[in-house]
């Protein structure tokens, strides 16, 4: 899990960061075991901001179609690209 997450752990901290993780997902376990049938929602980001309501209940935003700069000109501004994509130096050594 660490390695997947590019963490470099101690051999002090592993343990340690084993056992919490484990406790964190025996917990999740337990929550997933409660029946939350008929049980509301407490808050939806959506309903606080306000918005458009759709068939199922969610408050969104009304989705528009804007303008939107093109490729060609981005690419054009761009430090390096490739014409396709930009190029950026690596930050990830392994």
């Amino acid at each position: 899990m660490a390695e997947l997450a590019n963490l470099e752990l101690t051999a002090e901290e592993e343990p340690r960061m084993q056992r919490d993780l484990n406790a964190i997902l025996e917990h999740i376990a337990q929550l997933n075991e409660l029946d939350t049938t008929g049980v509301a929602p407490l808050a939806q980001v959506a309903e606080i901001l306000g918005g458009e309501k759709h068939a199922h209940g969610e408050n969104l935003r009304a989705d528009a179609v804007v303008a939107s700069i093109s490729r060609d000109a981005v690419m054009a501004a761009a430090p390096e690209t490739d014409g396709r994509f930009f190029k950026v130096p690596k930050v990830i050594e392994r």
